[in-house]
């Protein structure tokens, strides 16, 4: 991994920055369930991680996580929604980050996207039955789902979900990245 010097650290919280307020601008999608928010936010953390290298993506999704649990706060007390939100961040732009670095080519981009796509609803949908959805119900002292119930909820919501929001994330990504790939590059190079 890179050294962490002034520039890239300016940049990483500039990065931040850009993700939560992208954060802010959630939306649910139909015919999820309204908590499902769809947001752009790992974009900015997905670019820091190819300029920069993996730790800078991981510390925009710290970074942003941390700024919006103190701006907004949690419905449970506790940062359930925003550790579920860094998990799913990293599950996105790591294979992507990693993937990408094979092959290097717009190709190879596409290829990752997917990867890192389908890794993440994978991931999520393991977390939400086993660690999130148990998590949520325990701090809002909400009745425990059953485990036919949960296996339902990630079936038919968080695993569908998660793809969706993937694949949207994925083509707004590949839309900014053909603009802005010359730049990036220039920037990876001069580090």
């Amino acid at each position: 991994m890179r050294k962490m010097n002034i520039r890239t650290l300016t940049s990483v919280g500039l990065l931040s920055t850009l993700s939560y307020l992208l954060m802010l601008l959630n939306f649910p999608i139909p015919p999820f369930p309204s908590f499902l928010m769809i947001d752009f936010s790992d974009i900015p953390a997905l670019i820091a991680a190819i300029i920069f290298g993996p730790l800078a993506g991981i510390m925009v999704e710290l970074v942003k996580n941390v700024i919006d649990f103190f701006m907004t706060g949690s419905p449970t007390g506790v940062p359930v929604g925003h550790l579920a939100n860094f998990v799913a961040g990293i599950t996105f732009i790591l294979p992507v980050y990693y993937v990408y670095k094979k092959f290097e080519s717009k190709k190879g981009l596409t290829f990752a996207l997917v990867v890192g796509t389908l890794f993440m609803a994978m991931m999520m949908s393991v977390l939400n039955y086993y660690i999130i959805l148990p998590a949520y119900t325990l701090f809002l002292n909400a009745p425990a789902m059953s485990a036919p119930e949960t296996k339902q909820m990630v079936v038919s919501a968080i695993l569908p979900f998660n793809i969706v929001k993937g694949v949207l994330m994925a083509t707004l990504f590949m839309l900014i990245y053909s603009r802005i790939h010359v730049w990036m590059r220039k920037q990876a190079a001069a580090l």
